[in-house]
């Protein structure tokens, strides 16, 4: 044996023993992998080398470890089974050797690290990593072009060392699996919690809604105050809970006061409550809405409607973060969150002197305009679906369907209540409905009065009788899928009878196949 075939194989013994050493050196064998690499690249004195592993779920193959790549060479280094030569490795489970890989078109070098290299000196070998008959990545090393018996004695010293370490990489493999399957669950657990706060307590997916969730979910990570805008009964208390429930504060209290609905009286004690003896019938002490909010929210709707004396007392609060009880002398430090809303023009109120202009531009830090109905008009039937769900489960009935007239009512609508009025309108008719459908003759009465105004009977029995005729006839065609036979039949007429009505009140049955 020559010396020199000597020396190469002491040298493949003692990297084969140092590669056994360093994995008996650790539990945790998947932290070995980089240094073996590097062991492996210093004995075989290769410019380059790449571990990758096999990601089973997305069939993606990924450079694991590298040698000789800068971190963006190795960031690019990402093939499908099959691809390339790194893919075909994988795919077949066999050796390849490319003795030139300049004259090889399935060398990819999808990494760019032999950009500016003359590619007629560079031989590339990837054999696979195997356990038992499954591959699970491939080891990979750049050599300068040589005689093919010395690229032979490499790609029996690569697969002796993807043998060796070939438990660890699948340490490493199901490694990777187990962090995609917490971040797609963390994933999923964010999204439950957005639906949580956002589609329960607001519902719509019009496009001037989804501006409003865009506002709502970048104020809701801050402490910033809010101040919420919108006619009566679009949702402000809504929006309110959404930021609440959004924020860090979400375990924290959530604090309402209506500021409309308390006598001048009794409003500051409500909002800074009140020691014993501080007024006629102050028996005891008592905390306000402040207090009871604290590292929470307070939310003051209807804030338009707040006293000029306690409005200066409310900029107090915000200014400074504290505040006293009535009759009392002890400051209170406030860490609350406020949220405000009002139906009102402020700009206006100040105007008329009804507002304080100092406490509207401390409010008026992040405004959010809630639209109303009418500017929403296809959220109102995944309105109507969500409040039909909502008092059939409260009011034990069971709800089918709405019908097409009462949907073309509810549409029609202006509906100047907003959310509030539907949903109200909602409740009546599933109150009223007796079996599973519900029909625009359980509508209320201002819902009915807009057919009514449009139409030349206007009031007359004989027309509200034609009315419910149509509604009828549309129904059972909607049964039937536009089948005016199988209608017929279902109503107890005769075919020419239903194509007489059907043509007497313009129904097309072809638009219900």
């Amino acid at each position: 044996m020559s010396e020199r075939k000597k020396a190469a194989e002491l040298t493949e013994l003692s990297l084969l023993f140092d590669i056994s050493t360093k994995l008996s050196e650790t539990l945790d064998l998947k932290t070995a992998l980089k240094p073996i690499l590097r062991m492996t690249a210093g004995y075989m004195e290769i410019p380059r080398g790449t571990l990758t592993i096999l990601n089973r779920k997305r069939g993606e193959i990924v450079i694991e470890e590298a040698y000789g790549l800068r971190p963006e060479e190795q960031a690019k280094g990402k093939y499908h089974i099959g691809e390339g030569i790194t893919g075909k490795v994988i795919d077949t489970g066999k050796p390849i050797v490319v003795p030139r890989i300049s004259e090889e078109p399935l060398f990819l070098d999808r990494t760019g690290s032999r950009r500016h290299l003359d590619k007629r000196d560079i031989a590339f070998i990837c054999v696979p990593i195997k356990i038992g008959s499954e591959t699970i990545g491939a080891l990979s090393a750049d050599r300068p072009s040589e005689e093919k018996g010395t690229l032979d004695a490499d790609i029996r010293l690569l697969t002796i060392i993807a043998s060796t370490i070939s438990q660890a990489v699948r340490l490493r493999q199901l490694a990777q699996e187990e962090m995609e399957k917490v971040l797609q669950e963390n994933q999923r657990l964010q999204d439950q919690l957005k639906d949580r706060y956002r589609p329960e307590t607001i519902v719509g997916n019009s496009k001037i809604m989804n501006t409003v969730y865009t506002l709502l979910e970048t104020v809701a990570k801050t402490n910033t105050t809010v101040l919420i805008l919108g006619e009566s009964g679009v949702g402000k208390e809504r929006v309110a809970h959404a930021v609440h429930y959004g924020s860090a504060r979400a375990e924290k209290p959530f604090v309402a006061i209506n500021c409309a609905a308390l006598p001048e009286s009794l409003i500051e004690s409500e909002l800074f409550g009140h020691e014993k003896g501080a007024f006629t019938g102050a028996t005891l002490a008592r905390k306000g809405r402040f207090e009871l909010a604290d590292r929470g929210t307070i939310f003051l709707d209807e804030i338009g409607e707040l006293p000029l004396a306690t409005q200066t007392k409310l900029l107090r609060v915000i200014q400074e973060k504290e505040f006293e009880r009535i009759g009392g002398n002890r400051t209170i430090k406030s860490d609350v969150r406020i949220i405000a809303a009002t139906n009102r023009d402020l700009e206006t109120s100040i105007g008329e002197g009804k507002f304080r202009e100092d406490l509207y531009y401390r409010l008026n830090v992040f405004p959010i305009l809630v639209p109303p109905l009418r500017e929403r008009r296809t959220d109102i039937m995944l309105l109507a679906d969500h409040f039909v769900q909502k008092y059939a489960r409260e009011h034990g009935k069971k709800i089918e369907s709405i019908s097409t007239s009462a949907t073309d009512k509810l549409m029609n609508y202006h509906w100047p209540g907003n959310v509030r009025e539907l949903e109200n309108c909602i409740e009546r008719a599933v109150i009223l409905c007796t079996d599973g459908n519900i029909r625009s003759a359980l509508l209320p009465p201002n819902l009915q009065a807009v057919d009514a105004a449009r139409s030349d009977s206007s009031g007359s029995f004989k027309g509200m009788m034609a009315g419910m005729e149509k509604e009828l006839l549309s129904e059972e065609l909607k049964r039937a899928r536009g089948n005016m036979a199988k209608a017929a039949r279902a109503l107890g007429l005769t075919e020419r009878i239903i194509r007489l009505r059907v043509a007497k009140y313009g129904l097309d049955p072809g638009k219900y196949k």
